[in-house]
């Protein structure tokens, strides 16, 4: 039997029939109707079914006694959850509790995680790892143009003239979107510029490439929009009738001409000037971005910088241009979207509004919702480990592997009181835990998901759960009336989505129905809405874009004399995140086994290092072994290590410092040294 779902890996959302046999999933195989893949999927696509039949798969909750874990029926174990949970609340107060959801889980799950922290517990401490990842799209954009998503859809790249792509390995991260692009590119003579520290796949197909030195990004942004200012290629009407702040940002940019952003970013002044001109004269340009952009002390002035140039430009607002930003994993949009954040409840509704906290406590009937935004996932861990937060509940997330400077994240971990995790394996993180909770796959139950074009689609059960695991839905719906909360009980998941449209504008006209055969685009405000293709199209979320001019600031740490190498990390084609899924399938596996560094051959030669041979990269914050690969795509002085080997887990190193606004780490970017073993 097949049934037709998305995938479970990256944010584009790829449609595919799981096939089952005697309640076991034996393959996957892709929906030739589906809008974003049409057809084909890439490798970990193909191979999406199984780590779902791996035979160390949690069955059963586990509670640990005595430092070794024993099996436990559903009873006890949800039981001692919800006492132990109320305990730290009425002992220590709401705030000393803390829940993680996640951007793997569905759509429902999201919302019912962050009713729980919010309804039931009565604390704002709820994040996940768009944290680590988008925090500064979803503040950048909404400050710029008022909604922090991706302007476009994936099939308007079949009509843009110009892709414009940074900080995005996009063949490798996601690859049906990268293909999207070379397509354009082959097939119909679209024009590509790349802008990257790193020689991608990408590059070779660019009509422009500009390597910059890493964590330079604002500076070779103002620089483009200081030729295109000076030469007067902006689009005047547009940035007389549909923006504001021009002329400060005019002033601003004064102070980066293309001679000076040569000096910060190594980019030769012609190559600028040429893309800054290419860019801004082409009628359909689209902006391509992803952590390579987001993941600095300084990405959310990045992110108001491209918005900046596209604004500037009139590319925003219109089929086959906008901007951008490729979310990571397959459901960081959709988290977003239910709330899933300290900040905001479902829709970007502010805590702090108390209309909207009244609309949700009539809704849950509650009483006093918390108004106060509550910590993020980097203030969790560090009021963790000062011994304030003392219960932590995380489901579907890995921070002993996924956080930046993973000795203090371990000690954190370490010194709570109560550590609750619900997943599909036993992860790093759930070595700490004081309860296991075993949660069904996503081929084991129904939701939603909400891919990178704001694209909210089905996920269908295929098979039943493994073992005695139950979907997230059922245990946090158990949890929450284990703690006396009776509006948490739930049939079935499309009853969850009719309750998200009731209490969220821009899910408001979607159900389940609706959402036959793939999928709305939010905003679809109301049921006869058809969603919405592109955003911004007559004017902005906010009414008129902003113009916020961001001057460049360097990266928190750079190289020295001690440690002479800047240190990036990202993701490989074969591997996703902490490799829980990809590791556990054998073709993946097989192709990419281990840890590995890049190195520029000119580096290796200086150091007496050879390809293949072992050596130890630290930071201030650790140190990892793993084997060098020589490639000229990483430039002189600079090291790459993908992040999702465990036995070398590159996070050891990667610098906690945040975006002051954001509060996103800066993992693209750290000081560091290599020595021979």
């Amino acid at each position: 039997m097949r049934i037709l779902t998305t995938c479970i890996y990256c944010g584009c959302g790829c449609g595919l029939y799981l096939e089952s046999e005697s309640g076991k999933i034996v393959g996957s195989y892709p929906s030739r109707n589906h809008p974003v893949s049409k057809g084909a999927l890439c490798v970990k696509g193909w191979n999406a079914y199984e780590f779902i039949n791996s035979p160390d798969r949690l069955t059963v909750p586990l509670v640990k006694s005595s430092d070794n874990f024993k099996e436990s029926g559903w009873n006890e174990a949800l039981n001692l959850v919800s006492e132990k949970l109320l305990q730290i609340k009425e002992e220590y107060g709401p705030d000393s509790l803390a829940f993680l959801s996640s951007a793997k889980t569905t759509n429902e799950e999201n919302f019912l995680m962050m009713k729980l922290a919010r309804a039931v517990f009565k604390t704002n401490n709820i994040d996940h790892c768009a944290r680590l990842c988008h925090a500064s799209t979803v503040v950048g954009l909404a400050a710029t143009f008022g909604s922090g998503a991706m302007t476009n859809s994936i099939n308007e790249f079949e009509k843009a003239d110009l892709f414009l792509v940074t900080g995005s390995d996009t063949t490798e991260q996601h690859p049906l979107i990268g293909s999207r692009i070379i397509n354009a590119v082959v097939d119909r003579g679209a024009e590509l510029i790349v802008v990257d520290p790193r020689r991608i796949e990408l590059t070779k197909y660019a009509n422009i490439f500009m390597q910059q030195d890493n964590g330079t990004d604002v500076a070779w942004i103002n620089g483009m929009m200081n030729v295109i200012i000076k030469e007067r290629l902006y689009d005047q009407k547009y940035v007389e009738e549909r923006t504001e702040n021009f002329a400060e940002l005019k002033e601003m940019v004064k102070d980066y001409p293309p001679e000076k952003v040569e000096k910060i970013t190594k980019i030769p002044k012609n190559l600028l000037i040429q893309a800054a001109r290419l860019y801004a004269q082409t009628k359909k340009a689209m902006i391509l971005y992803s952590m390579g952009i987001t993941q600095h002390t300084t990405g959310t002035d990045n992110v108001k910088s491209l918005a900046n140039l596209a604004m500037l430009t009139g590319h925003v607002g219109l089929p086959s241009t906008g901007v951008n930003p490729l979310r990571g994993q397959n459901n960081v949009q959709g988290a977003c979207d239910l709330g899933a954040l300290p900040n905001v409840f479902s829709g970007y509704q502010k805590v702090g509004d108390k209309a909207v906290r009244d609309k949700f406590e009539r809704a849950w009937k509650v009483e006093s919702l918390p108004a106060d935004p509550g910590l993020t996932v980097t203030e969790i861990f560090k009021k963790a480990k000062e011994g304030k937060i003392k219960g932590l509940y995380i489901m579907g997330e890995n921070p002993a592997l996924s956080d930046p400077d993973l000795t203090q994240v371990r000690k954190a971990l370490e010194k709570l009181e109560f550590l609750v995790i619900q997943d599909i394996f036993m992860s790093e993180t759930a070595e700490y835990a004081d309860v296991v909770l075993p949660a069904a796959s996503f081929a084991e139950k129904d939701g939603t998901f909400t891919n990178t074009e704001r694209r909210v689609q089905r996920i269908r059960k295929a098979i039943e759960p493994k073992g005695k695991s139950k979907p997230d839905w059922q245990i946090l719906s158990e949890i929450g009336k284990r703690c006396g909360y009776s509006g948490i009980e739930y049939q079935d998941p499309s009853q969850i989505m009719d309750e998200i449209a009731s209490l969220t504008p821009i899910y408001g006209g979607i159900s389940y129905e609706r959402l036959e055969p793939f999928g709305l685009q939010w905003p679809c405000p109301a049921k006869e809405h058809p969603g919405t293709p592109y955003l911004h199209k007559d004017k902005f979320a906010k009414g008129k874009g902003s113009f916020i001019p961001c001057p460049y600031v360097a990266p928190d740490e750079l190289p020295d004399e001690e440690y002479n190498f800047a240190l990036s990390t990202g993701r490989v084609y074969w591997h996703w995140h902490t490799g829980t899924m990809s590791r556990r399938t054998s073709l993946l596996d097989r192709e990419v086994p281990g840890a590995y560094v890049e190195m520029h051959p000119a580096d290796a030669e200086q150091l007496k290092i050879k390809e293949g041979e072992k050596v130890e990269v630290s930071s201030r914050r650790g140190e990892i072994e793993l084997a060098v690969k020589l490639t000229k795509k990483v430039k002189e002085g600079s090291l790459f290590i993908p992040f999702h080997v465990r036995e070398a887990a590159a996070n050891v190193l990667t610098n906690p410092a945040i975006d002051p606004i954001a509060k996103i780490p800066e993992y693209k970017i750290c000081a560091a040294k290599v020595e021979k073993i």
